[in-house]
């Protein structure tokens, strides 16, 4: 019997958190050395320091030629899991064993260097994730064509957009011809066009080339169309590997975050430095019961550790359903008016809509504060809010499937 391609074997990988703020001014460094004698003096400890397992006793086989789904909420693991199965980081405890080179993609631009074209950094990030420039030489005109960069392609890729670097970085990692190809949530980046095609790229590369895929998302729809099994993670353990299906009806069924106060979530991932305490979510009449067609209403209350001011700020707001599939995503980036955004110690961002037609139901929001394009604080299901409806209104006979249908719209037919 052929051996597995992936063996994890009682993996574990702790951290020490400090509870000290990341950010000082040379003047906080120097006042806090000049008060250590005194705190030694009084038996106070310098920094606290507190113990926390990411990963706890993961033990799972993957099949060469497996689409694997990895799912979980926020500060589940999976992040963690992927870098060690990447060999970026190193476990505590168990061990890993690899029956096969790995291409990972785990972050936005990882591997290019800003200041270099997008040729340039073609062969760069080739030679990075182990192919010789023969290789990349041969695979370069079919790398730039997968991505629909070629215009740009003497460009430097620090003016590039996101969804531009993911085109990029997706097509030399998809091209490398891995025998493990490790792909994290970066794909949600790209627009609708370029998810599909990547996602038909990986299916070939499963059933054509019969090499192994671990995707990461927190679309279940896409999860479903790609992935064969799934390993569900929460709080670093393992809680179930199995058929994609039925680890995903086990996911929608463990209970929700919304009910715990924002200010004390944990789960939030990002680079810190700004964080989320409140979020209200009105129609603009500040009612909280809201009906199809309203206008919506996003109050969300921050706090930041940032002393000095600080722009090029942005705020994604995502709307999803009871199927954690999006209905509505709202980027200050995007939007027709400008963010003149300044970042405060503490302060608000209120974001309102047009008119919003969704079926009645229960829907979630996820919230992600981004400074210079960098996720500072990124919550999943941050809070919840439900829609009421009155299908008369539209004309229909009964609610349409929400499976395949969110907004209501009136319509007819003729012949």
């Amino acid at each position: 019997m052929e051996k597995s391609i992936i063996e994890v074997k009682n993996l574990s990988k702790q951290y020490l958190l400090s509870h000290r703020a990341n950010y000082e001014t040379f003047r906080d460094t120097v006042t806090d050395l000049a008060k250590m004698p005194f705190r030694l003096f009084n038996g106070q400890k310098k920094t606290e320091k507190e113990k926390f397992l990411a990963l706890d006793g993961v033990n799972f086989e993957i099949q060469k030629g497996e689409a694997i789904g990895l799912i979980g909420a926020n500060g589940s693991g999976k992040s963690t899991l992927l870098k060690i199965l990447s060999q970026i980081t190193a476990p505590t405890t168990g061990e890993i064993i690899l029956r096969g080179n790995v291409a990972s993609l785990l972050e936005i631009g990882t591997g290019f260097h800003p200041e270099l074209t997008g040729r340039e950094n073609v062969f760069l990030n080739g030679a990075i994730l182990g192919m010789s420039k023969k290789e990349i030489a041969r695979k370069f005109d079919e790398i730039v064509a997968f991505s629909e960069v070629k215009k740009f392609l003497d460009t430097p890729v620090k003016r590039y957009s996101s969804g531009m670097l993911v085109r990029l970085a997706f097509s030399v990692a998809a091209h490398m011809e891995p025998d493990i190809l490790i792909v994290d949530e970066v794909l949600a980046v790209g627009d609708a066009d370029f998810q599909k095609k990547s996602m038909g790229k990986m299916d070939q590369v499963t059933k054509e080339a019969g090499r192994t895929i671990i995707f990461v998302s927190h679309n279940m729809d896409i999860i479903k169309k790609i992935c064969t099994r799934c390993i569900l993670l929460k709080e670093g353990k393992l809680v179930m590997i199995d058929a994609t299906d039925k680890v995903i009806e086990k996911y929608l069924l463990i209970p929700n975050l919304t009910s715990v106060s924002l200010k004390n979530r944990r789960d939030g991932s990002g680079k810190e430095g700004v964080k989320f305490t409140e979020i209200k979510i009105t129609n603009l009449q500040n009612s909280k019961e809201i009906k199809s067609g309203d206008k919506l209403k996003f109050t969300l209350t921050y706090e930041s550790e940032f002393k000095e001011i600080i722009d090029d700020v942005r705020v994604v707001i995502t709307v999803i359903n009871e199927n954690r599939q999006p209905v509505l995503r709202l980027d200050s980036d995007v939007c027709s008016e400008t963010f003149n955004f300044k970042l405060n110690p503490q302060g608000e961002v209120i974001c309102e809509t047009g008119e919003v037609h969704l079926i009645e139901g229960k829907y979630f929001v996820d919230i992600d504060f981004l400074i210079k394009g960098t996720s500072r604080d990124n919550v999943l299901m941050a809070s919840e809010f439900n829609i009421i409806t009155n299908i008369q209104e539209y004309a229909y006979k009964t609610i349409p499937d929400k499976t395949i249908c969110n907004y209501l719209i009136k319509y007819g037919f003729k012949q």
